[in-house]
């Protein structure tokens, strides 16, 4: 058992922190919300009334948090209260300069730090089959590996801090063309006549097969368990597709990579998100393709 101080007990976070009670961990969590604390405590965690009651004496501290931002601040202040050997960990999604940067006052802190970001959205964190992308040295993924599979059901070690979130933009910039891209063949499949039906019969089995077709299927119907056939409530929503997407292309000026596709579904997604439309599922992208006034309409 592992004393654990989990802080973010949101809508990926709760669960996570449930998960690591059932494989039978002692818990004491975070949150702003009330709500969310309420919920955590239904599931076993310990609530705590503030970060400094949360992370004292514990052996791990771990953050789901929503920006770069949040990560700075609630790390500056949770160095000031843990012990020097403290784990931590950072599972949030955020650039990877400030990944670098809490490394480092983890660092100056006598701390081991993992930066390590997940795949699979909610049903993934509720199911504890999330994929981690986890960046930090060896000796701290070896001691907090056994933490993460208790969430999740592939734990990948990308390399030296800031891995894990190096490869987490890289992946989430794929998940955002390609479901751009599926949702442009299903527009065009329908200005042709031909059913969806047809359609994801075909790719699903051929060349076009992706992640984005045969598990999050934008159109309802072919693939059950897709938003698609749930009005389109988000299992990862367009806002945060958008916040990865714009993450990706600051990596690529940064780095000077050429990333045109990227940059066109950042364009496609912050219109959305303008027209309305973040709060609901990054699949829903298809209404915007059919035409803006049905975008508009949702």
């Amino acid at each position: 058992m592992t004393k654990i101080a989990f802080i973010g007990l949101g809508n990926m976070g709760g669960p996570m922190a449930a998960n690591l009670v059932k494989a039978g961990h002692a818990v004491t969590g975070f949150d702003l919300s009330e709500a969310s604390r309420n919920a955590a405590a239904k599931t076993g965690v310990s609530v705590a009334g503030s970060i400094a009651q949360a992370v004292r004496e514990m052996e791990c501290v771990i953050t789901m948090l929503p920006a770069s931002a949040h990560v700075l601040y609630v790390w500056d202040e949770l160095l000031g209260f843990v012990d020097p050997g403290t784990l931590l960990i950072d599972s949030s999604t955020i650039d990877v300069e400030s990944a670098r940067k809490v490394h480092g006052f983890a660092e100056k802190a006598g701390c081991p730090s993992l930066d390590a970001p997940v795949s699979g959205g909610t049903a993934g964190a509720a199911a504890a089959t999330l994929t981690f992308m986890v960046g930090g040295s060896e000796g701290a993924f070896s001691r907090g590996k056994h933490l993460l599979e208790a969430m999740g059901k592939k734990i990948v070690h990308c390399g030296d801090a800031g891995a894990g979130q190096a490869a987490k933009i890289c992946n989430n910039m794929i998940l955002g063309v390609s479901m751009a891209a599926v949702c442009e063949a299903f527009v065009l499949a329908e200005r042709l006549g031909l059913s969806h039906q047809a359609l994801f019969d075909v790719a699903s089995t051929s060349s076009g097969q992706c992640w984005s077709l045969t598990t999050y299927c934008p159109v309802p119907g072919p693939v059950p368990a897709s938003p698609a056939n749930g009005g389109y409530k988000p299992g990862f929503a367009a806002s945060l597709m958008l916040k990865d997407l714009k993450l990706s292309q600051q990596a690529a000026s940064a780095s000077g990579a050429a990333t045109p596709m990227g940059a066109q579904a950042t364009q496609l997604y912050s219109l959305f998100e303008k027209l309305g439309h973040g709060a609901e599922d990054f699949s829903a992208l298809i209404h915007l393709l059919r035409g803006n006034e049905e975008a508009k309409e949702g």
